[in-house]
């Protein structure tokens, strides 16, 4: 009898991310996950860097790029999918095609859920499916109420009530949701048609965890099965169980200029700094960016803001010299390994579904400013349900003015609540840890999954 480590190394993975920055790292950690319980896994990428050509582990990393993004300079995301689905039916064709020469051959299509199209690629292919879920099991649910004709979108009422979920406000839910998005329409339906054919994929895998989510994960398995597999962050910060070196993420769209921010931090007091983030897509308004930087000058609060390349030209011009003392502006860095550290006693986020996760396994509580897509219903999460920060409020003109930036700062880090919200980012932190240790929830989902798919390909 074939023994289960032996099969399940001949069981080889191809992970499908979208090609965006928090779609693609759980994805690789979900793969790493993969190789150390003994599968093969390929994870096949649009970018093509240094960064996408280094090793990662042991999961080997294709690119097929193919100046694909020259190809997707399109005028509606209609076109761009149909472009976008068209190369990637050519290109995964060729890596299984490449693969059945070898001695393991593809077994199963792991894909991001918003490309439900990619399990008739798996069916052609003849290889399983899993569809996986970057966002959270709460947004998952909106939109699975959308596809099932049970919520109107956009909603025109004040209180939406949901199985499983509090009593949710229009601008609790999914900016498309509230018709706040240009592409409202299109946006609706790229997401509520994740669910368009969860009755026939093998698997449906989603990157959060049971004690996070457990009302709304116990309504949504009632309706499709389900296995909660994350937090999917690198292993350092969590279980320890991959390689040593499991520190980030592996591949990204930005580089560092430089890694001086490690040591500005490490001259910084415990829990003395606001590190401000907005993820690598928000294109913030030049108003929005002085008053941000407004209220951290206010705050009074050491600070380390991530601004991207391509938006400094919004900073105000005199910013670093009358914030010397105080702050640092970097163009990237490794997210979780800042907010591991033990100067970083705020994070100002947009609550993109990754970013929340970090914050809340590594106990960083969060000050939350929703920007967009699934951020506004994960920021009335974070400080509603699990207490673990606080959201802003924005005015007429849809700013987040210096004043009320500065009053959040403050009591984050010095207000009445402050204390609870760190109890609180320390509980879920220890629930994390928990949930990815050997025997906890989502280890065993991993461990389900893995038994699964090689007693499927061994039957």
């Amino acid at each position: 009898m074939e023994s289960p480590r032996r099969a399940a190394a001949e069981t080889h993975i191809i992970a499908l991310p979208f090609p965006a920055q928090g779609h693609i790292n759980p994805m690789l950690q979900f793969s790493k996950r993969l190789v150390s319980k003994g599968l093969k896994v390929t994870l096949v990428t649009f970018i093509d860097n240094e960064l996408t050509k280094a090793k990662h582990g042991s999961v080997v990393v294709e690119s097929i790029s193919n100046n694909s993004e020259e190809n997707f300079k399109i005028s509606t995301m209609e076109d761009y999918w149909r472009n976008f689905s068209s190369l990637v039916r050519q290109k995964l064709s060729e890596i299984v095609e490449k693969q059945g020469e070898s001695c393991c051959p593809i077994s199963c299509l792991v894909y991001d859920s918003i490309m439900p199209w990619a399990l008739d690629m798996a069916r052609e292919l003849g290889v399983a499916a899993a569809s996986f879920f970057t966002q959270s099991c709460a947004v998952s649910a909106i939109y699975y109420h959308v596809y099932k004709g049970r919520l109107n979108i956009p909603t025109d009422v004040d209180l939406v009530s949901l199985e499983g979920m509090p009593p949710l406000e229009s601008c609790d839910l999914p900016s498309s949701a509230c018709g706040l998005e240009k592409n409202c329409p299109a946006m609706i339906s790229l997401m509520s048609d994740q669910f368009s054919n969860v009755g026939e994929v093998d698997w449906i895998l989603i990157n959060t965890f049971n004690e996070l989510e457990e009302e709304v994960m116990n309504w949504m398995a009632s309706q499709c099965p389900l296995k909660l597999i994350g937090p999917l962050i690198p292993s350092k910060y969590l279980s320890k169980r991959l390689e040593l070196d499991d520190s980030e993420y592996g591949l990204s769209l930005f580089k560092p200029r430089t890694n001086s921010f490690m040591q500005w931090l490490d001259s910084k007091e415990a829990s003395s700094v606001v590190y401000v983030a907005f993820g690598s897509l928000a294109s913030l308004e030049e108003k929005q960016m002085e008053d941000i930087a407004s209220g951290l000058k206010l705050s009074n609060y050491n600070f380390l803001w991530v601004v991207r390349e391509s938006e400094e030209n919004k900073l105000p011009k005199n910013l670093m010299n009358e914030t010397s003392e105080k702050g640092l502006i970097i163009t990237w860095c490794p997210q979780p390994e800042v907010l591991a550290h033990k100067s970083v006693g705020c994070f100002m986020t947009h609550c993109g579904w990754n970013s929340t996760l970090e914050a809340l396994s590594l106990g960083v509580p969060m000050v939350a400013m929703p920007y967009w897509s699934d951020q506004t219903t994960n920021a009335k999460f974070v400080a509603d349900v699990w207490r673990v920060g606080v959201r802003v409020k924005v005015n007429e003109e849809g700013i987040v003015t210096k004043e009320e930036i500065e009053m959040c700062i403050r009591e984050v880090m010095e207000g009445e609540s402050s204390s609870i919200l760190r109890r609180n980012s320390e509980k879920w932190k220890m629930l994390a840890q928990e949930a990815v240790a050997e025997g906890g929830s989502s280890d065993k989902n991993v461990e389900r999954f893995v038994a699964e798919v090689t007693c499927n390909i061994t039957a």
